[in-house]
């Protein structure tokens, strides 16, 4: 049995170091796993770190930027903030991508840094950078640590804004001398303001938006990552089934809603399926909930849902009214707005407003989806691939993508029967983003088949992060679809530059053996007829894999919203 928190140190009037005042800080938080990288300026917590092994699981990561995105991908599976640890200067500037993901996506992350001793700040000291300048636009809050004494409130606060309202990432930033000073450890709490992260919408708001639901006949729901940060999957099911409204999710919040639902409706979005796009401009009453009308999901505002009422429940304030005007803002978490409104409607169906879901979805089928799944000649196609994953895995795995086409494709092609089966960069859009999340999502859910479905060119911006997965023999199953091609970049070149392909082609190394390179096992895929076989390998296989399907070269992903048009101008070729 691990020892309690006050057997470590039993003595709370004894002075310790700082470095052990954050090891203290991190147990007491229920952290179980850090993502990081020692070096000089971080050395004293590594040191600490030794004799917490039994306590806190490091995993060493091959780069920084992996740390962040391992964190992310462990967070996003278990709800609890990810933790990355990095040095100072470059270590800390490595960090940078994975935490502007992280806030554009709303993912909890705590990243701890390392700095030049308190007497050597602004001094241009080796490998001093002004982490806490340089993050500010992109955590919720940053904080730079010059003593010891400051390491347990501070971390408090730090695990505490990172979870309130909408969660995003938070950077602590502890100098070297603050890591080797001496100080009494004190349990440490933190209570964000209230106002500041959560409010309690006004009763006739949610009765003026219980009358829109009852006076719709057109009604859709559109949902977004929200609903999964609120783990309010079973509060929107049971809404949808009351209400019989059609469901239509965006990038983010697929998973939310299972796809095989009678009331599944399809992905919104430039990428997304014909009829929830068609419909939105068609639709009476739209009402959002966890999501923020990206311009990916509106297209052109200026014609977006001009007949529509529109209810708006999200946890941040700024989000409602920032890009689309609504006729009902509920700031309020998911879970608790769903379930005020559940309680203040009736029983309803929709059959002949399903029906127009039902007849574009032939649409779609008919002119894109038939010849994805069963194309009649070429080359294998990234949609098939995800189907083929799908059946094997009946809907059950956790799919970790990339940035691309591929991410495109797993989107619309996986059939998620779980509730939480989707993690992809969304906001910002970070190629490289897929294996290490892959890495941080297969560690906290171990009993769960974690696909990390990647590109080509995303898989080689963190293709090194293999070792770390071969390292922890971490169960992963790689899919690279290698076309050879930037494949997202190529087909808008294609589309709206006449076919000038510049700089996009790839010549790609030899996937399975820089994959063997590093222990892990891999299979490479040409054949229509050996993709099932190829898919039952790695699937079965103990431990990590990669297969690299080479598919058709020059693909294009329909159903394509053209940058500046209007969700109704979707294209189906």
């Amino acid at each position: 049995m691990k020892p309690t928190l006050d057997e470590i140190v039993p003595h709370q009037s004894e002075e310790i170091t700082g470095a052990e005042i954050l090891m203290r800080s991190l147990v007491e938080h229920g952290v179980d796993v850090v993502f990081g990288y020692p070096g000089g300026a971080i050395m004293p917590v590594y040191d600490a770190l030794y004799h917490y092994q039994d306590r806190i699981r490091h995993v060493l990561v091959r780069h920084e930027q992996g740390a962040t995105h391992a964190a992310e991908g462990y967070a996003r599976v278990t709800g609890r903030c990810g933790v990355a640890l990095a040095t100072s200067g470059p270590g800390a500037t490595n960090l940078v991508t994975g935490i502007a993901d992280a806030l554009m996506d709303s993912t909890p992350l705590v990243c701890i840094t390392g700095q030049v001793g308190r007497a050597l700040l602004g001094t241009d000291a080796f490998q001093e950078t002004d982490i806490i300048g340089v993050t500010v636009p992109i955590t919720k809050w940053n904080y730079q640590v010059t003593s010891a004494d400051e390491i347990a409130p501070v971390m408090a606060k730090a695990f505490a804004i990172a979870l309130a309202g909408r969660p995003g990432p938070v950077v602590v930033d502890i100098t070297k001398n603050a890591q080797l000073e001496k100080a009494v450890y004190r349990r440490s709490s933190y209570t964000p303001p209230l106002r500041s992260f959560h409010a309690v919408p006004a009763v006739e708001d949610y009765e003026r938006a219980a009358h829109y639901i009852s006076e719709a006949k057109r009604p859709m729901l559109l949902v977004g990552r929200g609903v999964l940060v609120a783990r309010a999957q079973r509060e929107l099911l049971n809404f949808a089934e009351k209400t019989g409204i059609p469901v239509a999710l965006t990038l983010q919040g697929l998973s939310a809603f299972p796809t095989r639902h009678p009331l599944y409706a399809g992905m919104l979005g430039m990428h997304g399926n014909y009829a929830p796009n068609i419909l939105t401009n068609e639709a009476d009453l739209l009402i959002a909930v966890g999501m923020r009308f990206d311009d990916r999901v509106t297209g052109n505002v200026q014609t977006y849902a001009k007949r529509a009422k529109i209810i708006h429940i999200d946890i941040e304030r700024a989000e409602i009214n920032k890009l689309v005007s609504v006729d009902v803002g509920l700031r309020t978490d998911a879970r608790e707005g769903l379930l005020a409104l559940t309680d203040r409607v009736s029983d309803s169906e929709y059959p002949e407003w399903r029906e127009r879901f039902a007849a574009l979805y032939e649409e779609e089928r008919a002119a894109v989806i038939s010849h994805e799944l069963l194309p009649e000649s070429g080359g294998l196609r990234m949609a098939e691939v995800i189907h083929r994953l799908s059946e094997a895995t009946a809907g059950e795995a956790i799919t970790v993508t990339d940035v691309g086409q591929h991410q495109m494709a797993t989107a619309r092609y996986y059939r998620y029967a779980r509730t939480d089966g989707w993690i992809s960069s969304g906001g910002l859009g970070t190629m490289g983003f897929g294996i290490p999340a892959a890495l941080g999502a297969a560690i906290a859910a171990p009993e769960r088949t974690v696909l990390a479905i990647v590109g080509d060119g995303g898989f080689q911006m963190t293709c090194q992060e293999l070792g770390t997965i071969a390292q922890e023999k971490t169960p992963v199953k790689i899919v690279i679809m290698n076309n050879n091609f930037l494949g997202m970049v190529r087909q808008w070149q294609e589309l709206f530059f006449d076919s000038r392909y510049s700089f996009v082609h790839l010549d790609n190394p030899d996937f399975v053996k820089l994959s063997e390179a590093f222990g892990i096992p891999a299979r490479r895929v040409s054949e229509r007829d050996n993709l099932d076989e190829t898919i039952s390998w790695a699937l079965n296989i103990e431990g990590p894999c990669l297969i690299e399907v080479q598919v058709e070269k020059e693909e294009n992903v329909f159903p394509m919203i053209p940058a500046g048009a209007g969700v109704s101008e979707i294209r189906l070729g």
